[in-house]
């Protein structure tokens, strides 16, 4: 086999590798990673309460709920679930548009209720 055809082979081994390992997409670019972001929810505040995403990103949310079961509302996004205390709901966030999208809990939870919110950031 001569030098081109070597390479030219070896090369398309090595990108089907690639492929098929998830290290590029089929347009030939490497994926975007998921960011994943902690948050807490306890009687009347979520942790952190200001999120920072870049437009485009892939963010998920891993939301813990210690003392209640919270709602989790983004109404400028069309996001709304419960948190149920204990294990961490996963809350993946749309990044096609740019904005300030609020948050808050829609679960009455107390006196305090109204001040357990926050902001989605997407620039």
């Amino acid at each position: 086999m001569n030098r081109a055809r070597r390479n030219f082979c070896g090369g398309a081994l090595a990108g089907t590798a690639a492929l098929l390992l998830g290290a590029i997409d089929a347009q030939g670019k490497a994926p975007l990673k998921e960011r994943i972001i902690q948050v807490t929810a306890r009687k009347f505040q979520f942790t952190p309460s200001e999120i920072h995403i870049r437009q485009g990103e892939t963010i998920v949310l891993e939301v813990t709920a210690i003392d209640f079961v919270h709602g989790f509302n983004v109404p400028g996004m069309h996001l709304r679930t419960d948190l149920v205390p204990g294990p961490a709901t996963q809350i993946r966030i749309p990044t096609d548009k740019a904005g300030v999208f609020e948050f808050l809990c829609d679960n009455f939870c107390g006196s305090g209720h109204e001040e357990m919110h926050g902001k989605l950031i997407v620039t």
